[in-house]
């Protein structure tokens, strides 16, 4: 798997060519995730759409540079540094210019922040966060008896070089009495492009608030409540969640010039 410079950090990386006149599909990461773990999604969301597809490890996840050693590393505001200061890095040292972003949970918040001050032709989220809900404290307070207690700490290690810091990176922040007021509803209403936001039903990460709050700042946002379906879609209903992609990308003006990557 090939690797970037960005800012002075390495990131993995994959590209998927698809049609001269398509959008690049961006795909952002959960809190958890890494390119590896979104296993033959990307593949597939290719093959649905025609779309080239570009989906990357952040700092600390699969085989990109390891976080720092020790605990409680990131910050409060570690979303919004990767959706305006990494991704857009990212973007211009791979040339990623007309892009629709596909992000989900930590990465469907990045892909809401970038949109907002970043020009992207579209933007799919799947249980986005735009702020901080009992309930997520909860299931990520369970993720860390889980990973302390099971197997969980072993079924992680197959999709990062650096488990423990992957899972602390993340777990650390969310739990840190500093990250509480996280909240970026008021950076929705300058994001310019069409936005689809689904959520499972049964997300046991957020309530429907978070997709219903992207429609209240942002007027026209289409959302949509997935049954049968918890925190993750594309892996609980992958079939509905590509209809529903193809179905917002048709929606988009299509190009003629060449973004075949």
């Amino acid at each position: 798997m090939p690797f970037a410079e960005i800012n002075g950090l390495t990131l993995e990386y994959l590209r998927i060519a698809g049609a001269a006149n398509r959008p690049t599909l961006v795909i952002l990461h959960e809190g958890l995730g890494s390119v590896t773990m979104w296993r033959d999604f990307p593949q597939k969301l290719a093959a649905a759409t025609a779309c080239s597809v570009f989906v990357y490890s952040r700092l600390g996840y699969g085989a990109s540079e390891p976080l720092p050693e020790g605990r409680n590393i990131r910050k409060p505001d570690y979303m919004h540094t990767e959706a305006w200061e990494t991704l857009p890095a990212l973007r211009a040292a791979l040339g990623l210019e007309h892009i629709v972003l596909f992000g989900h949970s930590d990465g469907a918040s990045i892909a809401l922040l970038h949109a907002a001050k970043h020009a992207v032709e579209g933007v799919i989220v799947m249980a986005p966060h735009v702020r901080v809900e009992k309930i997520s404290i909860t299931s990520i307070e369970q993720a860390k008896v889980a990973y302390e207690t099971s197997d969980l700490r072993a079924r992680l290690a197959k999709y990062h070089d650096d488990v423990d810091g992957a899972f602390w990176g993340w777990n650390d922040i969310w739990l840190s009495p500093d990250f509480r007021n996280w909240n970026i509803e008021a950076e929705l209403a300058n994001i310019q492009a069409p936005v689809l936001a689904m959520q499972g039903e049964n997300d046991e990460y957020g309530t429907m608030y978070q997709i219903e709050e992207i429609q209240r700042h942002k007027p026209g946002t289409r959302i949509l409540r997935i049954p049968s379906c918890a925190h993750s879609p594309h892996r609980d209903q992958p079939e509905q969640v590509l209809a529903l992609t193809q179905s917002f990308l048709s929606t988009l003006p299509q190009r003629n010039t060449d973004n075949a990557i």
